[in-house]
C-alpha cells in the first residue's frame, strides 16, 4: 500500500467525472491534491467537495506557456494524474476536422505538454509517481473512433515508452485503461455499452492500481479481454466482427 499522508498529487482533468471521483478518493486517504480542468466555477464546486487539503488550478492543457506555467507555479510533486480527454463520437465518413484537431490535442498532445513540464524534475530528484489515463479503445481502431481511439493508442504507447525507459529510476509510470463510464461525455454516445461504469467504480479500479506495484490495469477485467485479444486477430477476423461491411 502506498503512503498517501502529505503526498501532493496534481490531477489534470478533474472537475467532473472519473477525474473527481479519484480526487476524493486521493484527499479521503490524506493527500493533498490540486485539481485543474478549464472551467473555474465547476472546479471550485469540486474542490469544496473534497475532505482534506485541496486547491484548483484552472489550465487550458492545449496551451503550452499556461502548461509549463502551471508547472512551475506548483513547484516539487509527488505525482500528476492525467485524466483531461475530450470525446465526440465520429466517423471517417462525418470527419469533424475541429473535433478530430480537438481529440489529439487536448487527449494526447495536452498529456505529452503536461508531463513535459512535471516529469524531467522527477527524473531529476530520482522520485516521483506518474499516472496515465488510456482506454480500451486505444487497443485498436474502432469504428466510429476517429481521434478518440487514436489518441488514446497515443497516450498508451507514451506511457510505455516512458515506463521501459524510467524502470529502475526511483520515477513509477503506470497507465490505467478504463471502458465504459457514466460521464457527460459518454452521454454522447447512441450505442449500448457494456460494462458501464460509475465514475466511483472506476476511481476505485484507479485507486487500487495505484497503491500496486503494476504498470498497466485495464478493466473492467472481463470486458478489458475483449480488447486485449483482438490485438491477436487477423485483420479479416477483427474487421469483419468489429466493422462489417455496411
Amino acid at each position: 500500500m502506498r503512503e498517501w499522508k502529505g503526498k501532493r498529487y496534481w490531477l489534470v482533468g478533474a472537475s467532473e467525472g472519473l477525474g473527481l471521483a479519484l480526487a476524493q478518493t486521493l484527499s479521503r486517504a490524506g493527500a493533498e491534491v490540486i485539481l485543474s480542468a478549464r472551467n473555474p466555477d465547476r472546479l471550485a464546486e469540486a474542490v469544496a467537495s473534497l475532505p482534506g487539503k485541496a486547491r484548483s488550478l484552472p489550465l487550458d492543457v492545449a496551451d503550452a506557456v499556461a502548461v509549463r506555467a502551471a508547472a512551475a507555479h506548483l513547484g516539487e510533486l509527488d505525482g500528476v494524474v492525467y485524466l483531461a480527454g475530450v470525446y465526440w463520437p465520429t466517423a471517417a465518413q462525418a470527419w469533424n476536422p475541429d473535433q478530430v484537431e480537438a481529440m489529439c490535442d487536448i487527449n494526447f498532445t495536452g498529456c505529452a505538454r503536461v508531463l513535459g513540464a512535471v516529469v524531467p524534475g522527477m527524473v531529476a530528484r530520482g522520485r516521483g509517481h506518474v499516472v496515465i489515463t488510456g482506454s480500451l479503445s486505444g487497443f485498436r481502431g474502432l469504428p466510429g473512433a476517429i481521434g478518440y481511439a487514436a489518441s488514446k493508442a497515443g497516450v498508451m504507447a507514451l506511457a510505455e515508452s516512458m515506463y521501459a525507459d524510467l524502470r529502475g529510476s526511483g520515477v513509477e509510470v503506470q497507465v490505467a485503461n478504463p471502458g465504459f463510464i457514466r460521464t457527460r461525455l459518454t452521454s454522447k454516445n447512441d450505442f449500448s455499452m457494456p460494462f458501464l461504469m460509475e465514475p466511483e467504480e472506476a476511481a476505485r479500479e484507479m485507486f487500487e492500481h495505484m497503491n500496486s506495484d503494476a504498470f498497466k490495469r485495464s478493466f473492467p477485467m472481463v470486458f478489458s479481454w475483449l480488447f486485449r485479444l483482438s490485438q491477436f486477430m487477423p485483420d479479416w477476423a477483427y474487421y469483419r466482427m468489429f466493422a462489417p461491411r455496411k
